[in-house]
């Protein structure tokens, strides 16, 4: 098993150390080093070497920033390229990912969400190995059109950090070291950037700069040499010119330097032999002693020289390697790699080019390794390799299971959603030779899971959910696809099964979901599944429809009873059913983004005031001329997932009228469940009032008491945003859960609305008045108000009057009217008894 990475975590906080370090444990990836101060880490630092670091921002005097500037100097044992993650407190987005990239930070990510962080980490390893091998290109361009192009043609080769005026120049400039300057010189910035090489130049004489230019004028590119322009290139030009003349600027003043040293050390050997020697002697010291394996290969891509380090890497002895081929020491898989990167660079190819292999070790093992080789002429114009190679097993080693992490979802070991949607794609984009080649998808719904999670917990769930895992894995080839989605859903690709077959397989998960018995604590149960299936073929291969096509199959499997397999057909009539109502839901999507709805208000009786309190927005949808009412709308919404959009809409509109209509002095605006922890609700609130200026607290929001159970920690965090806004909330539809009172003292919302089911039959029913009488009551102990819905006689309205309750709604007091009648419908309550003569 390959040594484990060295992760420093800095943080003041113990608790957090404790909860990056709990993050990333089970891993096994890292082996852990905690400071809670940055001169404490930066004396660990000074002594050895880690492969990553996670800090936060107050860490002493020496904060995260200026921490993360001293391992970029390079002046401690860990190397100044060493990967950075900053996990601060808060965060602004644009403000933090910028000062990041000044102070050399790969990534910055909230503490909130912690829980990325194995993530987060496996980009910031792939991305940092994959990037520093680029040259940074400081780039002037005022033109965004034309720095998007350039930055297209060069971003290959250069890390390229965009500036737009000479001043974000010098301050970038300053601020980190830059191979190459690339200037627009053109007629319009020809003055500006004229100041800009001087000041430059004067900083450093050898920067290479290139500049771009579009005149004719032989004396004013003669001029840009003189001033110390390293070389310029005239518009428009041809994009693969550019990408060479920037190389070759960049790596001018290395040339340079290195044949200058060269031509030196050639004149100092001619006048002393004995000074040869010394020279021989004393590279025959460094690489004796050099950890990298460095050699020489022949024309026949044969060793001919090799340092000792070879053996401490591979055990082979130096003797027994010389002469021998180097593809020979590379495992079975790398042997063509290798073998064509050594071709290409002796028959006209790179000169330089770098390769990461497997090594077989003489044990048996097998070790990751990085070779960097480069064509050597002499005199005689013949040609040698030279090459080094670094072990770096355990960074590979590292990327492999923080990659496997990315591709796979942590709780089933399954393959994740991103990897399914890479995989559906691949395989419907591939070009079939057979017609007959067909594969097939399945979409896999657990029946009633919600139950288990609501009576026997999360925890019991997602035991449930990995012995699921396993039935399918034991059920289903290896060389099939098979994915968790989300939640309770599963989706497999069937390679190269025929319809038939792919039923049949189908029918056996069915069976084997049915007859597993899953076991809590002392009671044992069973589940069963539904399942949708379509085909791939050379006809059917577009991802998006295919999956449309197996959700559609899914959902007709549901509603047929359950626990069965549903094909999809397009003869199917249920199938059409289904299809209409996501069409519809398309149109309706449609007319929320055009903004097409109509907000009807309607008023809430204070009891004890005698007057209208509030008013509660109800939201109608505008197609084609006709009002839409939302238990028509609402359930293809769902199907869509897309019920955020509605919400959208409904908080924007409202706010605006609020804002425009004093009358409304208060309105309620409800919430579905889907997009109420959607995390871009709280910023649309909060710009939205902004923009309007309407005060918080002139807002009241509702989500029904079965949305905010679900998920009640997450509803308690998101009540307590809106309440620090100013909001007020309430508890929509309460009582149909009835075994939720306990939940109400946790969470701190201000009202609490009585389902109407009860309240329309509780003259008659003694059952209904109890619970209204029970739910108020409860309420008024934990100091929340209560509503109470469907007030739709007079005798209902005088029967909770009496009760106690605090506020009323129903079409007895008003129906809902949109905003420019709402001041005609307050002045007929107030006229129309029993309200006038209270």
């Amino acid at each position: 098993m390959a040594e484990q990475l060295k992760l420093l975590i800095l943080n003041a906080s113990s608790d957090e150390r404790h909860t990056i370090r709990a993050t990333l444990e089970y891993l096994k990836v890292f082996e852990f080093i905690e400071a809670s101060d940055s001169q404490d880490a930066l004396t660990i630092l000074k002594k050895q070497s880690v492969n990553v670091i996670i800090t936060g921002l107050s860490v002493g005097k020496i904060d995260g920033w200026r921490f993360s500037r001293m391992i970029r100097s390079g002046l401690l044992s860990t190397p100044k390229n060493t990967p950075i993650l900053l996990i601060p407190p808060i965060y602004c987005e644009r403000i933090a990912e910028t000062t990041a990239r000044s102070y050399g930070i790969d990534a910055v990510l909230p503490f909130e969400h912690q829980d990325m962080l194995p993530q987060v980490l496996a980009n910031v390893l792939s991305t940092h190995l994959e990037k520093s091998s680029r040259l940074n290109l400081l780039l002037l361009e005022p033109i965004q059109q034309k720095a998007d192009e350039i930055t297209e043609q060069l971003q290959l080769n250069f890390a390229i950090t965009h500036v737009t005026s000479s001043k974000s120049a010098l301050n970038a400039y300053n601020q980190q070291q830059f191979a190459i300057v690339l200037l627009d010189a053109t007629a319009s910035q020809a003055e500006s950037s004229s100041v800009l090489v001087e000041e430059i130049l004067q900083h450093n004489s050898k920067q290479a700069i290139v500049t771009i230019i579009d005149n004719n004028d032989a004396d004013y590119a003669e001029q840009l040499l003189l001033s110390g322009v390293t070389d310029f290139i005239r518009a428009p030009y041809d994009p693969s010119f550019l990408n060479k003349v920037c190389d070759h600027a960049a790596r001018r003043e290395d040339f340079m330097v290195s044949y200058a040293e060269f031509a030196h050390k050639v004149e100092q050997l001619s006048i002393s032999e004995v000074r040869y020697k010394e020279l021989f002697s004393a590279h025959q010291r460094i690489l004796l002693h050099l950890n990298t394996v460095v050699l020489e290969l022949d024309q026949l891509g044969k060793i001919r020289f090799i340092n000792p380090a070879w053996e401490t890497l591979s055990g082979f002895g130096v003797k027994s390697t010389l002469q021998q081929s180097l593809v020979d020491y590379c495992s079975d898989e790398c042997k063509e790699k290798l073998n064509a990167t050594i071709n290409d660079i002796l028959n006209g190819g790179m000169h330089q080019q770098q390769v990461e292999i497997q090594l077989n070790h003489k044990n048996g093992s097998q070790i990751w390794v990085e070779c960097r080789l480069q064509l050597i002429k002499n005199s005689r114009n013949n040609a040698t390799i030279t090459a080094t190679i670094d072990n770096i097993h355990e960074r590979k080693q590292a990327e492999f299971k923080l990659r496997h992490l990315a591709l796979h979802d942590t709780l089933t070991g399954l393959h994740n959603r991103y990897y399914f949607d890479q995989q559906l794609n691949k395989i419907c984009q591939t070009k079939h030779t057979y017609d007959d080649v067909e594969h097939a998808l399945i979409y896999i719904d657990l029946d009633h899971f919600k139950i288990i999670n609501d009576s026997k917990g999360h925890q019991q769930g997602d035991i449930v959910l990995k012995d699921v895992a396993q039935l399918f894995e034991a059920n289903i080839n290896a060389k099939h696809l098979v994915c968790r989605i989300g939640g309770d859903e599963f989706a497999v690709i069937l390679k190269n099964t025929q319809l038939l077959d792919a039923h049949l397989i189908a029918e056996s998960i069915c069976s084997a979901v049915e007859q597993h018995e899953f076991k809590s604590e002392e009671q044992t149960y069973s589940i069963s599944c539904s399942i949708g299936l379509t085909q791939i073929t050379a006809k059917n291969c577009d991802p998006n429809e295919c999956l449309k096509q197996a959700d559609i199959s899914l959902y007709i499997a549901k509603s047929l009873g359950r626990n069965l397999v549903h094909c999809y057909s397009k003869e199917d009539a249920q199938n059409n059913t289904l299809q209409t109502g996501l069409e519809w839901g398309h149109e309706i999507r449609q007319a929320l983004q055009q903004d097409s709805i109509e907000l009807h208000y309607q008023p809430i009786w204070d009891f004890k005031a005698n007057k209208v309190a509030y008013f509660e927005a109800l939201l109608r949808l505008k197609v084609n001329n006709k009002l839409i009412f939302p238990n028509q709308f609402i359930p293809s919404l769902e199907l869509l997932n897309d019920t955020f959009l509605m919400d959208q809409c409904v908080i924007r509109n409202a706010i605006a009228s609020v804002a425009k209509h004093s009358e409304l002095n208060q309105v309620a605006i409800n919430l579905s469940a889907q997009s109420f922890l959607d995390e871009r609700l709280l910023p649309h609130i909060e710009s939205s009032l902004e923009k309007y200026q309407v005060p918080p607290t002139r807002i009241i929001f509702e989500i029904t008491e079965s949305a905010s159970v679900n998920n009640l920690k997450a509803t308690r965090k998101m009540i307590e945003k809106l309440n620090s806004l100013g909001c007020h909330f309430s508890i929509d539809d309460f009582g149909t859960g009835f075994s939720t009172f306990n939940y109400l003292k946790q969470l701190p919302a201000q009202h609490v609305k009585i389902d109407g089911s009860f309240v329309r039959d509780m003259i008659n029913d003694p059952i209904d008045l109890a619970l209204v009488k029970a739910i108020n009551d409860i309420s008024r102990s934990l100091d929340k108000s209560s509503v109470a819905e469907y007030v739709e006689s007079e005798e209902i309205f005088f029967a909770l009057k009496d009760i106690g309750v605090d506020y009323g709604q129903g079409y007895f007091i008003a129906r809902p009217v949109p905003v420019e009648k709402v001041k005609p419908a307050l002045e007929i309550i107030y006229q129309k008894k029993p309200f006038s003569q209270q």
